[in-house]
């Protein structure tokens, strides 16, 4: 099913987001500790900090904000970020908002990721990292692996350890490889992404699984025309089994229509 935006009087996706439609959804899917005033607050203002946003559509907008919603996280340029890919609005998450993700499992004790660049003392052994140094009073070499670690509640360790060009080749699948996070943080999405391949050995719950999924889904979506000729509207969000999409942009639809009657009396 989709559902027509009124065109006589277009609203902008700062009113969109402001709007109440848009509030009670973002309350339905964020978790307590966020309010949807300030996720909504936090919205606006990446799309001032990214102006192309704007041209995004706004169902792709609200998309991508109502999946960041059911995750738990916002997009404040730290632990994710809305990037414009053509007409159509893409999350990334980074490595911060993943680490966030990991810890509420309430397994992990100790997470710790880094880059390793030429110049470094690294050592590894069996897929464990065992020594990672540099000398902080010299600037550091080109980067040339990136690894994730994680010490577990019961003293266990788990790591990852990716090349440069494993990450490299991670990134071009990427629909924002060429912008965004990937050209102006190289290593925080190096670090994200060997975090990511790390998750897969972890016991997560099945919540987490899907927050991950989801963050991949958006990033690594099957490339397409960047304008396409129609976008429809997603009828089922794996979060929750309403379609908070539909529910929203209907409930928008209809207070566009309200304004738009009483503004003709």
């Amino acid at each position: 099913m989709t559902t027509a935006i009124s065109t006589d009087k277009p609203r902008s996706l700062k009113d969109m987001i402001a709007s109440p439609a848009m509030q009670q959804q973002f309350a339905a899917a964020l978790p307590q500790h966020l309010s949807p005033e300030r996720f909504g607050r936090i919205a606006i203002t990446a799309l001032s900090r990214t102006p192309k946003l704007k041209e995004c559509t706004q169902e792709s907008v609200f998309k991508c904000l109502l999946d960041l919603s059911a995750m738990g996280l916002e997009p404040d340029g730290r632990h994710a970020h809305l990037i414009p890919y053509g007409k159509e609005c893409t999350l990334i998450v980074d490595y911060k908002g993943l680490v966030a993700l990991v810890r509420r499992s309430g397994d992990v004790a100790k997470i710790h990721a880094d880059v390793v660049c030429d110049g470094d003392t690294f050592e590894h052994s069996m897929g464990e990292v065992t020594c990672h140094t540099y000398d902080l009073t010299k600037e550091r070499g080109a980067p040339y692996a990136a690894y994730a670690q994680v010490t577990l509640k019961d003293g266990s360790t788990q790591a990852a350890i990716m090349s440069k060009t494993e990450i490299e080749a991670i990134r071009k699948r990427s629909r924002s490889g060429n912008n965004g996070p990937w050209v102006s943080d190289w290593n925080e999405m190096a670090k994200k992404t060997t975090f990511r391949r790390l998750t897969k050995w972890l016991t997560i719950s099945p919540e987490l699984s899907d927050a991950i999924a989801k963050a991949d889904e958006h990033e690594f979506a099957p490339m397409r025309n960047a304008t396409p000729k129609a976008h429809v509207l997603p009828t089922e969000n794996p979060f929750r089994k309403e379609s908070l999409l539909t529910d929203a942009m209907e409930s928008y639809a209809a207070e566009d229509e309200a304004k738009s009657e009483g503004g003709d009396k």
